[in-house]
């Protein structure tokens, strides 16, 4: 008997296994909304109605769930990127995305500091996130270096560690909520050619 090399088509999931993760997504997105992305797993999954077992059977760790609570924002943040790709002003548009990517991490406390240490880790389940975002934002890069408003050495992976990072600041200093906005400007006027 010959094997197939095809994959299996994933099977639907039950209405019950359906509303559980739906849950799960939604008491995630509050408690890391609430808590930041170390909330406890455990109080997720009790305050959405199911036991551990039945998170980790949905989101086998924290990054994986992270994963799917960040799919929104991804989805928006990668929408905007193409909005902006055909912008009048490279260096604007760039400058716009990358604000709003301090914006979304400044959603979820901790997801900047995640972010960037699964920037260097393929296996993790954020990198679903990571890896669209840097080619977007690559794209943008491009286009600015291109009309000669960003320096040629600059890459898209200096500049998501940078945002990533002045969220990080920002995230230390709740009370001044101009800091990720002024760190942004005063670090992007180092990017000019």
């Amino acid at each position: 008997m010959a094997s197939s090399t095809a994959p299996a088509t994933p099977r639907p999931q039950r209405a019950d296994a359906r509303r559980n993760y739906d849950r799960l997504l939604s008491q995630a997105r509050r408690s890391f909304s609430e808590h930041g992305t170390d909330a406890s797993l455990e109080d997720i999954a009790r305050r959405a109605g199911v036991g551990i077992g039945t998170l980790y059977r949905h989101f086998p760790n924290r990054h994986a769930l992270m994963n799917a609570v960040f799919q929104e924002a991804l989805a928006s943040l990668l929408e905007r990127s193409r909005e902006l790709a055909e912008a009048a002003e490279p260096c604007g548009a760039l400058v716009e995305w990358l604000g709003a990517i301090i914006t979304h991490a400044g959603e979820y406390r901790g997801v900047s500091r995640a972010l960037m240490s699964a920037s260097h880790d393929t296996s993790s389940a954020l990198t679903q996130c990571s890896v669209p975002l840097r080619e977007a934002g690559a794209r943008l890069l491009a286009r600015a270096q291109e009309a000669g408003h960003v320096r040629v050495g600059v890459s898209i992976d200096d500049l998501m560690q940078l945002t990533n990072a002045i969220a990080l600041a920002a995230e230390q200093s709740p009370k001044d909520p101009e800091l990720a906005p002024r760190l942004l400007r005063l670090t992007l006027t180092g990017l000019r050619a």
